[in-house]
């Protein structure tokens, strides 16, 4: 049986130990172990991870606090968490061939945090992909603790929905940045990062590539791998990656080690996660697998077999088609704001998320889009045929 094949039992039950839990909380787990197991799930930011790498993040290292880094630590007794970090560690640079890796970060978004304030003072200029566009929070939009602290500046995407490299480059040019942001959270492109990078070198900013979306394609060989062009790349470990929910970081420079490590703790984080960077490490070692390679051309060929349904149906989709796991559905002139198709969807046991397009027509609480991902149900074991049928289910509903 695969590491991710489920049989005919709901999720939870499988995995969890309910004998001594409260029961309020027991039938809520019961609940949402169901609603996963009934409902078809493709929104783009979340996956099934495995039973081992849930077993890890149930385990006794939440016992263990931990603060400082393997060898380094203020704590007695961490000889096995420093076993399991450096192992967490060592996997996730083979995985990626890069040089250095931290491993604590709590998340995606405390990983970008740290970065920023490795590599800038506060006032210093950022400049990241707007939120209208497909950019993400933690890249420079004003709500955003980034938005605050920095003077940041957005580029956008041309009307076809994709980055204008050399528009990009003018804007670069005239803001000067300190740090460049590259990565989305909704862009169904492939990303040129050797572009990014020469737009970085010609104002002599740092390139930063938030690779949270793709991490999973990228492992597998089905997405460009930003390592060799980055100064430092920042990650999810769940999404394509199929982990626990957490963030990583990765970079080559020996310059930057002191200044990054230093920037998660003590500058941003107390005591890591061990349980956590355990269950990870266990992501890493599963993702350097050929199953898993496999497992990530399948999400990219699923995808484009939903978009080339869409197509049939005349069913716009940014960009008219996707390389990696997400598609982004076009509403603008439809009857179904975003928020309503994604309501409408769930009625019919369809998960996805409601998701702004550029230039959106409707505001950030309606939006005119609606973001599909197709990881969690490949790792189901679901086929392009699936998805084909799927796409046409989606378009009968939405007509």
């Amino acid at each position: 049986m695969s590491l991710w094949q489920r049989d005919n039992t709901p999720v939870g039950e499988l995995t969890e130990n309910t004998n001594n839990m409260d029961n309020r909380i027991k039938v809520v787990l019961q609940k949402e172990s169901q609603r996963q197991y009934d409902t078809i799930e493709l929104i783009a930011s979340e996956n099934f991870a495995s039973n081992a790498v849930m077993d890890l993040a149930g385990s006794v290292f939440t016992n263990k606090y931990a603060e400082g880094y393997p060898g380094k630590r203020y704590y007695n007794g961490c000889e096995h968490m420093d076993e399991i970090e450096q192992l967490a560690i060592d996997t996730l640079c083979k995985l990626y061939g890069a040089n250095y890796a931290n491993v604590q970060p709590h998340s995606g978004a405390n990983a970008n945090t740290a970065v920023y304030q490795a590599l800038m003072k506060p006032g210093d200029k950022l400049l990241g992909m707007d939120l209208a566009s497909g950019g993400h929070l933690s890249h420079g939009s004003p709500p955003n603790i980034s938005g605050k602290i920095y003077d940041c500046y957005a580029y956008g995407v041309d009307e076809h929905g994709r980055l204008d490299y050399d528009a990009i480059a003018r804007q670069a040019v005239e803001v000067k940045p300190n740090v460049i942001v590259a990565g989305a959270s909704a862009y169904p492109r492939e990303i040129d990062w050797a572009k990014f990078r020469a737009i970085a070198d010609s104002v002599n900013a740092y390139l930063v590539v938030d690779m949270a979306h793709y991490s999973g394609l990228i492992a597998g060989g089905a997405y460009p791998n930003p390592v060799p062009y980055a100064d430092v790349v920042t990650s999810t470990t769940h999404k394509t990656l199929r982990g626990p929910r957490g963030g990583i970081i990765l970079w080559n420079n020996e310059e930057l080690t002191r200044k990054i490590n230093s920037a998660i703790f003590p500058g941003t984080q107390g005591g890591p996660l061990m349980h956590i960077i355990a269950a990870k490490a266990q992501c890493f070692i599963e993702a350097d697998t050929l199953e898993y390679k496999e497992y990530a051309k399948d999400v990219v060929r699923n995808a484009k077999a939903m978009c080339d349904v869409f197509r049939q149906r005349d069913i716009p989709v940014q960009t008219n088609g996707t390389d990696s796991h997400i598609i982004l559905m076009d509403l603008s002139a439809s009857k179904h704001s975003g928020r309503e198709a994604a309501d409408l969807l769930e009625e019919n046991g369809i998960t996805v998320n409601k998701n702004g397009v550029p230039n959106d027509p409707r505001s950030f609480v309606e939006t005119s889009g609606i973001r599909i991902g197709t990881a969690a149900e490949t790792t189901r074991g679901h086929d392009e045929m699936w998805f084909r049928k799927l796409a046409h289910k989606i378009a009968d509903i939405l007509e």
